[in-house]
């Protein structure tokens, strides 16, 4: 039988942990998607770098997701821009809030923040300008990592601020610093990373949450079907006709 040395385990207690103790932030974080929607807004979502912003790709158009995600993406900042280049990037200073200025993101906007680490410039930068321009937001990320990283550790931000300081709704995904949770004999180094794994779970989640308060307020949820099942493309017409012009990413 395969031996996964926990990993298993571990991914399982961290979403349990999620669950029993993150399920009132998430019903808050729903509540505040549900708003936009019913306000015919955006929720735009931005990951402050590396593999976070695979969070990104997995909110927008994505089957059984929702319609009026925004991504706010930059390449530069994602695992498809060359490593060395992107960690440089998410470290930094005001590269973060060069994205947000570009998307506009301005007053009574919803902006979801996802960065496990949540010191880094990039993300810290994207929290300050959202901020200033008096949007709403929802940040997902570890306490840990927060709590736990030097006070003076070279990838902080400047001003030694938390995503957290910043986020109106904050979402702990628990993630354990390094990430990485699984020791082999022999190897030295841990591996299996659980971030991602424990990041989707709460990004259905909160499509879960938010569809279901949709439907309690009498509001149609705007949700796409696979553009692969028969139907698909004719079952998602009217939406993209909405929102391909306020979402420049389709």
């Amino acid at each position: 039988m395969f031996n996964d040395y926990g990993y298993f385990n571990s991914i399982t207690e961290n979403i349990k942990k999620v669950m029993e103790e993150q399920s009132e932030q998430i019903e808050l974080a729903a509540q505040a998607m549900a708003d936009a929607i019913e306000q015919d807004k955006l929720i735009h979502v931005y990951g402050g770098g590396g593999h976070t912003t695979l969070c990104v790709g997995e909110m927008f158009f994505r089957a059984g997701g929702l319609c009026n995600i925004n991504p706010v993406m930059e390449t530069a900042l994602s695992v498809f821009n060359q490593a060395l280049k992107y960690l440089e990037l998410e470290r930094t200073v005001n590269f973060g809030s060069s994205v947000v200025k570009y998307y506009d993101i301005k007053e009574g906007d919803l902006l979801i923040i996802y960065h496990n680490i949540g010191i880094n410039a990039a993300t810290i930068d994207a929290a300050i300008e959202a901020k200033k321009n008096g949007a709403k937001i929802i940040a997902v990320s570890s306490s840990y990592w927060q709590n736990e990283m030097p006070k003076d550790h070279f990838i902080r931000h400047p001003s030694g601020k938390n995503l957290f300081d910043f986020a109106d709704i904050c979402i702990d995904d628990y993630n354990p610093v390094g990430d990485a949770v699984v020791t082999v004999e022999g190897c030295d180094t841990p591996i299996a990373p659980i971030s991602n794994i424990v990041d989707f779970y709460i990004i259905h989640a909160l499509e879960i949450a938010t569809i279901r308060e949709c439907v309690k307020r009498g509001v149609t949820p705007p949700v796409w079907k696979s553009a692969n099942t028969p139907g698909g493309d004719e079952f998602n017409k009217a939406n993209m006709d909405k929102y391909k012009p306020r979402i420049k990413m389709l």
